[in-house]
């Protein structure tokens, strides 16, 4: 597949405000579960058996045609991923979760690599995290962020989340905004019209078996 380098920037080369306003897409588009994640350093098989797929085993499919599929296996461990190019980055989306596992983001960024993800699903769960080679130095939930002020104890952002201030009005908008400010890569709307590779993953029982350190930062 000819890599899309159309949409590669230089990491906070964009203003902050002009990011979040490029992502009003995304809150007002808002699928009801969605996991979006970026990867530097590695290739697209790289990040397929990361995330449990076969390189050897994808076709082409958009993001709607992944959802009706998993729709249909609704109570069966069954998730698909699709992945495209993007420069030097590789970019994965989801109607799932495996992007918010933290085992899933050191294994993608093991080695010299980084990784980046937004999630959210349909019980309002919302999360962003960030691996580097192989460590993840921050994963959290933005719908918790816009109160921080007046919690006890006050949680801290990471050190690439600083600055940031997150309102649940824009909160997906501003995770997006936040992954390209990170990684330096912008996520075009018209992907998820689009037919990319698409892998089916692994049962999690079978990636990781018993153990929860899986899910553990």
């Amino acid at each position: 597949m000819t890599p899309d380098t159309s949409w590669v920037l230089k990491r906070s080369s964009t203003r902050w405000e002009d990011l979040v306003a490029r992502y009003a897409w995304v809150d007002a588009d808002d699928p009801d579960s969605l996991t979006c994640s970026v990867v530097a350093g590695k290739a697209e098989d790289d990040v397929v058996r990361a995330f449990g797929g076969d390189p050897e085993g994808s076709r082409l499919m958009t993001f709607d045609e992944t959802v009706r599929e998993q729709a249909a296996h609704l109570y069966e461990d069954y998730a698909l991923l699709q992945l495209l190019t993007v420069g030097r980055h590789v970019v994965a989306i989801e109607w799932g979760y495996y992007g918010s596992i933290p085992e899933i983001a050191r294994r993608a960024s093991a080695d010299g690599g980084e990784f980046f993800s937004v999630h959210w699903n349909v019980n309002a769960r919302y999360q962003v995290m960030h691996a580097r080679n192989g460590h993840v130095d921050g994963m959290f939930d933005p719908s918790e962020m816009e109160d921080a002020a007046w919690m006890d104890p006050e949680p801290e952002l990471p050190t690439w989340a600083a600055g940031v201030a997150f309102h649940m009005e824009t909160l997906c908008a501003e995770s997006f905004a936040l992954m390209e400010r990170t990684m330096g890569v912008a996520v075009d709307r018209d992907w998820m019209d689009r037919a990319f590779r698409t892998v089916r993953l692994t049962p999690p029982s079978e990636l990781f078996g018993q153990s929860e350190s899986a899910w553990l930062p």
